[in-house]
């Protein structure tokens, strides 16, 4: 199998299991070089890196299924061996960014940044439409809500405005976090968006007091998806809560019942 494995042109095969000395001692005459991935996550990417099909077993893959690398190398980062599959072209289906830093809070809040970054790109490419930022997009909806509250009659006004009151927690979180009052935030937004064309204006967080600004001016702009699932999924859990109609009390469990008051030892 080995011999077939070279025949076919592999140099290179990635097993995500154990490999017996026999077969390395002839994939070492063949001069074909094994790497050991032990999971499968790491399996799954190596193989859309560079466009293979995993294999159940050790046999000859088809050209199809047969991928394609400019370089496998051993390389050193840190003080850690790493195996690099280096693809020399422009385009690629994988990439792989390596972060150093001093201390691993430091570490922990750049892969954070990073992967926020690499995520609104992913949802700019599906949908490209934007909503202002900086808590003016919940704040209108807050307002609009409101009113639509007031407008409508009998009891389920009360549960339309709870839950335009829902959405102000997005600007007191916000305001909470830069060091601002609360109330005075709500109560500039909520002047801010008198107008019916006043919906673009955010909170200034680069400001030392309780400031709006235009968050289209300013270009500060949060992805439509992003507001989409998260109201969504808000709203599907708190409709979970309110359906649940029975309440489960925790009895104690069957058998002869405890004597009341201090057992007396001279009983027994």
């Amino acid at each position: 199998q080995i011999k077939d494995l070279a025949d076919a042109g592999i140099n290179c095969v990635v097993s995500g299991g154990k490999v017996g000395d026999m077969v390395l001692h002839f994939a070492n005459k063949f001069n074909i070089m094994v790497v050991r991935l032990m999971s499968k996550w790491d399996l799954r990417r190596v193989c859309k890196s560079i466009g293979a099909t995993a294999q159940p077993n050790l046999v000859v893959p088809t050209p199809e299924e047969i991928g394609f690398c400019s370089k496998v190398e051993l390389d050193e980062v840190g003080d850690t061996t790493v195996v690099v599959f280096r693809q020399e072209r422009d385009e690629t289906a994988m990439s792989t960014i390596v972060i150093r830093g001093s201390t691993d809070n430091i570490m922990d809040d750049i892969e954070r940044a990073i992967d926020d970054g690499v995520n609104s790109v992913k949802i700019v490419t599906r949908d490209q439409r934007c909503l202002p930022g900086a808590c003016a997009t919940e704040i209108e909806l807050a307002k609009q809500l409101m009113q639509y509250g007031e407008q409508t009659a009998g009891m389920e006004q009360y549960a339309i405005k709870k839950f335009a009151e829902a959405f102000e927690v997005f600007p007191k979180v916000l305001a909470e976090n830069t060091g601002l009052k609360a109330n005075e935030v709500l109560a500039k937004m909520y002047n801010a968006h008198q107008g019916p064309e006043d919906i673009n204006y955010g909170l200034n967080l680069e400001a030392d007091t309780p400031e709006v600004m235009d968050c289209m001016e300013r270009r500060v702009l949060d992805p439509f998806l992003t507001k989409h699932w998260g109201i969504k999924f808000a709203v599907n859990a708190a409709n979970t809560v309110l359906v649940v109609d029975q309440i489960i009390m925790a009895k104690q469990a069957g058998g002869p019942k405890p004597r009341q008051g201090k057992a007396d030892p001279d009983d027994e």
